[in-house]
């Protein structure tokens, strides 16, 4: 634990160093290939001018070199390995696709995915956003949004292991240690083994999602409440209007980008979900995701690159649109900048 521990430290420290030292020593070299000082006006004011061309590459070239070598590359050589066999070898032409849409499994994660669409984005919003407006409210509201946005700080994986422990069940005539189990035999009520409970389980896997996502969903509404002009509500409560009345008519309608962003920012999460099925269920009992059978066609099983990599696909074409309007709505936001 203490080598992993100082191993974490060493990496931040190399990693922050280095991007310091770089940016450092690149504006340095930059001012000795270009110098300002020491030299006659026409001479310095060319220089400068060079400097402001060349900087700007000097800070996006590291990010554009990476974005191309685990972004760029992984998706060119995906969409290959989709139109090859098991092991990555003959070219198999569209038939990986075929069998992705004629497969009961594929359809079947396609269909927990939209039922996670479905609930997921609107509860984290909804919740987030109700919790905004309460928090503002009140004297103790930075402490509550400090312990609504705390999962968001918790992995997937953490997260999955403590909700794990919360709908734990034990056999009959122990001692129920799971939370929820306990409560509802403490009222009377039979324990049950919630995470094996077909289609409702997947409503227990996202309660785990939204816990940690609402907190986000909270910051960035919040945000943009505080920036609604309190002329605004001070002409709508002189005119008569309720809190109710203020929240639905002149709040939201305020803030109905930045309600737009998070539900997409959050609906792309959810398309990628992963490490909250594979730590919870595995995909059992009709729990399976699109992200967690790419993961079981490609890793196990001895792998299927091609079928692996034909989900991997799949689950990019169906984020690409969803973040291209994401991104233009948050541009639009800020006037384009």
């Amino acid at each position: 634990m203490a080598a992993q521990i100082f191993s974490a430290i060493f990496v931040i420290i190399i990693g922050v160093g280095g991007c310091v030292a770089y940016f450092w020593g690149a504006n340095k070299l930059l001012d000795v290939i270009f110098p300002s000082r020491g030299v006659s006006g026409s001479t310095a004011v060319d220089n400068l001018r060079r400097q402001g061309l060349v900087r700007p590459w000097l800070f996006v070239g590291p990010a554009m070199i990476i974005l191309t070598i685990y972004l760029i590359y992984p998706v060119v050589e995906t969409l290959r390995l989709s139109f090859l066999d098991r092991g990555g070898a003959s070219f198999v032409g569209f038939s990986n696709y075929e069998w992705a849409f004629g497969d009961r499994e594929f359809r079947n994660s396609i269909l927990n995915n939209i039922v996670w669409l479905a609930v997921v984005p609107a509860a984290c919003t909804f919740l987030g956003l109700i919790i905004a407006v309460l928090t503002d409210k009140i004297w103790w509201g930075t402490i509550a949004k400090s312990l609504i946005f705390l999962p968001l700080a918790i992995s997937f994986v953490g997260a999955s292991v403590i909700w794990k422990f919360i709908y734990e069940y034990r056999g009959e005539g122990q001692v129920q240690i799971g939370l929820l189990n306990a409560i509802i035999q403490y009222f009377g009520g039979q324990p049950q083994v919630w995470i094996s409970l077909p289609f409702w389980n997947n409503f227990f896997l996202m309660v785990i999602l939204i816990w940690i996502q609402t907190g986000f969903a909270m910051v960035i509404l919040s945000s943009a409440l505080r920036g609604i002009p309190e002329e605004t509500l001070e002409a709508a409560v002189i005119d008569g209007a309720n809190p109710f009345q203020i929240f639905w008519k002149i709040m939201v309608p305020q803030i109905w980008g930045t309600i737009a962003v998070v539900w997409t920012t959050i609906t792309i999460l959810v398309l990628k979900v992963f490490d909250i099925v594979l730590t919870m269920t595995n995909g059992q009992w009709n729990s399976q995701v699109l992200a967690n059978l790419m993961f079981d066609w490609m890793f196990r099983g001895g792998g299927d690159f091609g079928r692996g990599a034909t989900i991997a696909i799949i689950i990019m074409i169906a984020v690409i649109p969803i973040m291209v309007w994401n991104i233009r709505q948050a541009n639009k936001e800020t006037g384009g900048h």
